[in-house]
């Protein structure tokens, strides 16, 4: 997809309401899954946290142009039923019409910016219910970490069961992607031992007035099966980093695919900044797993 970013200002400039008039009248999908049966989604709500790492490349995301370019390259090639973004992100894209016919999830709570003191006070700084629905979104997603010591957890909390509730009142899903964590040297880091992924599926299941709309969005660690046998809600794995053995990863990934539970692949910067730099060949090679 060719396009410069001067159009988008532009566009922003001049017509800011075209945006919700895109919104209004975009093609979407009948239901949650596609071609393969499962979701598939690219994810790119990253820059909204100051998460902009990819590899080696500390401000790889940090280049809207870039971003956007391996983006529509991604929601391009067949099996890729669509994207998770903050407003931003997803207005760009309304606005290049590479969302037509595509699943979208808007990511929701951004506030917790990373590497800062008040990381785990992840407050709701981007999509809330009313506004997922008013756009025509799929659902909205939420980051919860639990720190057993700091106490900004319990709001999070809070907001995050608040607002799964919310969503399902408007009839969308809510994708919840829980952590226990912990600061490590100041840092905050997400512990992936099985006992604290369960601990925090079984968190994350109960949050909100009803289930009924929730899916997990889940790290993929060496022990699945515990992990996958906490709770009876529909399990999305997240990608993670950018790993420097793509086909190690690649393979921990096919594994967890096989359990009938899990239902398909939320991965961001994995797929959009592979180490070979190819873009589609990592897309494609996801979605194969899917089939």
């Amino acid at each position: 997809m060719s396009f410069a970013i001067e159009d988008l200002v532009a566009t922003r400039v001049r017509q800011p309401g075209r945006i919700a008039e895109i919104a209004a009248t975009r093609r979407r999908p009948e239901g949650l899954t596609g071609e393969t049966g499962r979701l598939m989604l690219v994810a790119a709500d990253h820059p909204a946290r100051g998460a902009l790492r990819a590899g080696s490349d500390a401000l790889a995301m940090a280049d809207r142009g870039r971003l956007l370019d391996r983006l529509a390259r991604a929601l391009a090639r067949p099996g890729v039923d669509g994207v998770l973004g903050t407003p931003d992100v997803i207005e760009d894209l309304l606005l290049l019409g590479a969302l037509d016919g595509k699943v979208v999830i808007g990511s929701m709570n951004r506030g917790g910016l990373a590497g800062t003191t008040f990381e785990i006070d992840d407050r709701f700084t981007a999509y809330d219910a009313d506004a997922v629905a008013r756009m025509g979104l799929q659902g909205g997603k939420m980051l919860l970490r639990i720190d057993p010591e700091d106490p900004a957890t319990a709001s999070t909390l809070q907001a995050c069961a608040e607002a799964v509730g919310a969503l399902a009142a408007h009839g969308r899903m809510a994708m919840v992607e829980p952590f226990i964590s912990h600061r490590v040297d100041g840092r905050v880091r997400n512990d992936l031992s099985t006992e604290a992924v369960v601990r925090s599926v079984t968190v994350a299941s109960g949050l909100g007035w009803t289930s009924a709309y929730t899916w997990l969005k889940l790290p993929v660690i060496e022990d699945m099966e515990p992990v996958l046998t906490a709770t009876s809600l529909p399990v999305l794995l997240l990608g993670g980093e950018v790993a420097a053995d793509q086909d190690e990863q690649f393979a921990s990934w096919r594994k967890a695919l096989a359990h009938p539970q899990v239902r398909g692949m939320v991965v961001g910067r994995s797929l959009l900044y592979p180490p070979d730099g190819d873009v589609a060949g990592a897309v494609d090679a996801a979605v194969e797993m899917l089939r």
